[in-house]
């Protein structure tokens, strides 16, 4: 079977498998204060062009997600995020069981605008009863959103000037950032990004590595004991070093952004087999994620040779289906698809 189901069924990239084993009987400090951690510190603070960086690497996105929103808020804060973020519907209400409310918008193509919040916000301070609900103390965006699409340097220009304006924070989840950094219609770099948010973070997980993510405070600014924070959460390896050695070695000649560009390549001859195929797509993604029209017939035709994701009904006579590419996606796996689609 072919598997186009998400970017995260391979393991780990061979050069960060090389380096586990080749370290593996080095002994080191734990929690994180071993060499190749701080290593990895240094390199991800080059690649920001951020040296008041603060950098902590947590063990998952979901981990990620709860344990900074709930670490930056305070207890009465909630946070703004688009219906379709990621801690909207995916992440069994994390964020909310550790007492923040996200408070949702209305998104297009998984995006929410500047414009949007401000009319939330205006009608939030407007509301004479706004002191008995959540306050808004943050905007969470997806970084490729949900549906591979991404946000383009102005919107993020223009969500960020608000937020300061109005004195919230931004937290950009970026468990995809290589994909969406790497995509033809990205018009701004990784030091440019950590120039216009609070807080961000490298996805490992999707992007090459076996686990861990790394949550980049950009201007000095982590809540304070974010150490302990991370541990009451639950998301902090003792191991520290399996974070450490994967990220040093994903940011080592370019590796991340290397083969995040890859994905995006095969994602792209992927788009177009399914063209070929005389399928419809339900959205523009330029990211290794595409969510395309199949009829039903065919959905079950498809599946038998090829696992992918029934996302939902379309209409009565077809499905949107989730198709992935990844960093570990070969040119083979593309060939044995263009059989499958095109015979």
């Amino acid at each position: 079977m072919l598997n186009f189901e998400c970017d995260y069924n391979n393991g780990a990239h061979p050069k960060i498998l090389e380096n586990l084993v080749k370290t593996n009987n080095t002994q080191s400090l734990t929690y994180g204060f071993d060499e190749w951690s701080e290593r990895a510190k240094i390199k991800i603070k080059k690649a920001c062009n951020k040296e008041d960086a603060d950098i902590f690497f947590l063990c998952g996105g979901t981990q990620t997600n709860a344990t900074v929103i709930d670490g930056m808020l305070n207890s009465y804060e909630g946070v703004i995020a688009s219906d379709e973020g990621h801690i909207s519907v995916h992440e069994a209400g994390a964020v909310e069981a550790f007492g923040h409310k996200v408070i949702t918008l209305k998104s297009k193509n998984g995006k929410i605008s500047a414009e949007q919040i401000e009319n939330y916000l205006n009608v939030f301070e407007n509301d004479e009863s706004r002191d008995h609900v959540a306050q808004p103390g943050m905007v969470y965006l997806t970084f490729p959103t949900e549906f591979g699409t991404i946000y383009s340097k102005k919107e993020i220009y223009d969500v960020y000037s608000l937020c300061r304006r109005y004195e919230l924070s931004l937290f950009i989840d970026g468990a995809r950032l290589g994909y969406g950094l790497m995509c033809e219609k990205c018009d701004f770099d990784l030091p440019w990004l950590a120039d216009h948010c609070d807080c961000f973070y490298i996805g490992g997980t999707k992007v090459g590595a076996l686990c861990g993510e790394a949550v980049v405070f950009t201007h000095h600014n982590a809540p304070k004991r974010f150490f302990s924070i991370i541990k009451r959460h639950g998301a902090l390896m003792a191991k520290g070093r399996l974070a450490g050695i994967q990220f040093d070695t994903l940011f080592t000649d370019n590796l991340y952004f290397e083969i995040s560009k890859h994905a995006v390549q095969t994602a792209q001859q992927l788009k177009d087999l399914l063209q070929q195929a005389g399928f419809s797509f339900y959205l523009d993604s330029p990211t290794n994620q595409q969510f395309v029209i199949i009829p039903n017939d065919k959905v079950k035709e498809l599946e038998k040779k090829v696992i992918f994701t029934h996302w939902f009904p379309f209409d009565e006579k077809s499905f949107v289906c989730r198709f992935v590419t990844s960093w570990a996606t070969t040119q083979q796996e593309m060939d044995e698809l263009r059989k499958i689609l095109l015979s």
